[in-house]
């Protein structure tokens, strides 16, 4: 059984896909699935079977097909491989069983002296978040909510794409002050989760972007969005590692992250909010969570999924630019029943990058540019964090090397 070099792969009702998910019990908020860990035979809901007949992706290689005889995988494997996790699509839309009201009206303001509150201490989490709040937004979309943050001041928005999917245009944008507007969709990419939405005004606060290549395990993490409906709520925590190989698949299209993971409390609404830096500089977009509860009981366990902001920012331009994305190729089908380490080719595409850099048939690759590769998974995240025409190092099991330059699905 190999799987097709560019159609994504969809789970059949005895297979074990890296990213599939339950879908909630009642009653579901457009697009919020969860998982539960450790999951046992948990791909076999009536959903997930049904997803062989879903859009096909656009992946140059793919996980395992259900002919491979994949057995469940115990929670240990799936937080050092390829991690499961479940898309937050947002918030408390529909008629979740939850008020705020009751629990806020209790809760006294506090007593200032003084006659104000100071101003936050340069370098502190407050400080980040008065200068980062006034740039993030909340998101309506369809039954569902998430979260935004302005990357030009003439009014991009950049979100989840599972933010927005599905609500046939219909999405408007709420502001720190309390002002909404509605907002048309510029154009969004499921692979990566990514979408980018634009209001009619001008001279909007702006983000600042930072640079995830210079993020570092041990970091301070702050996320702001709209957790559960509730906009402005701004959590932290650390960098809690990097390169975590992330899958998580909506209504459509699987996605492929190469995640930071941070331990900053991300809920549902969060999604497509920011990840901060100690600085304020944006790191990421707040995507996934992983969730030991049952099902559509997903909240923070402290294991939160961000898409790194380079890779967001690349995937951003190109949506304002053109409406649409490339995504990275190399150009092989892989077999769905290798049980080794690595990714082994079962086929190289005629006229591929491969092809031409001597790939074959039976090559298993160990490593990309030295990162280790445990599975096919883990080769998808490593090809789509590098943009079309990068060169590539394929390290293959025998100790021998291969040079790709990238090409385009």
């Amino acid at each position: 059984m190999t799987d097709d070099v560019v159609g994504g792969p969809r789970p059949g009702a005895n297979e074990q896909p890296t990213g599939a998910m339950l879908p909630p019990t009642d009653p579901p908020a457009a697009g919020t699935e969860t998982i539960t860990f450790p999951p046992t035979q948990w791909w076999e809901s009536p959903t997930d079977a049904t997803r062989d007949d879903q859009s096909a992706g656009r992946n140059d290689v793919s996980p395992p097909g259900p002919e491979s005889g994949a057995k469940p995988i115990g929670f240990a494997k799936m937080m050092i491989g390829a991690a499961a996790v479940a898309v937050l699509a947002g918030g408390i839309g529909g008629a979740v069983g939850y008020s705020m009201s009751d629990t806020t009206s209790a809760v006294a303001a506090p007593v200032v002296s003084g006659g104000g509150v100071s101003a936050p201490a340069d370098g502190s989490i407050a400080a980040v978040a008065e200068a980062v709040s006034p740039s993030v937004v909340n998101i309506a979309a369809g039954q569902g909510t998430g979260t935004g943050f302005v990357i030009r001041s003439d009014g991009y928005i950049l979100t989840n794409n599972h933010v927005i999917e599905g609500a046939n245009g219909a999405v408007e944008v709420t502001f720190p002050d309390g002002t909404a507007a509605q907002a048309s969709v510029v154009g969004a990419d499921a692979g990566y989760d990514l979408a980018v939405v634009k209001v009619d005004k001008t001279e909007l606060p702006v983000v600042t972007l930072g640079s995830s290549d210079s993020v570092q395990v041990g970091d301070t993490a702050i996320a702001i969005g709209s957790p559960l409906g509730l906009e402005g709520t701004v959590t932290s925590g650390i960098i809690s590692s990097l390169n975590r190989t992330v899958t998580a698949g909506g209504s459509g299209e699987t996605s492929f992250i190469n995640a930071i993971q941070t331990d900053a409390a991300i809920n549902p609404g969060n999604s497509g909010g920011p990840l901060v830096d100690g600085n304020g500089n944006v790191i990421g977009v707040n995507s996934a969570i992983a969730s030991l509860g049952q099902e559509g009981s997903a909240g923070s366990i402290g294991l939160g999924f961000s898409i790194p902001i380079d890779t967001a920012q690349r995937i951003a331009n190109d949506l304002i630019e053109t409406g649409s994305t490339q995504t990275p190729v190399i150009g092989v089908t892989v077999d769905s029943g290798f049980s080794g380490r690595g990714a082994r080719v079962a086929e190289v595409t005629g006229g591929s990058p491969a092809q031409a850099a001597g790939v074959q048939s039976g090559d298993v690759f160990v490593a990309v540019d030295g990162r280790p590769i445990s599975d096919s998974a883990d080769l998808i995240v490593a090809i789509r964090d590098r943009a079309v025409g990068e060169n590539v190092t394929l390290t293959l099991a025998d100790g021998g090397e291969v040079n790709i330059t990238l090409g385009a699905a």
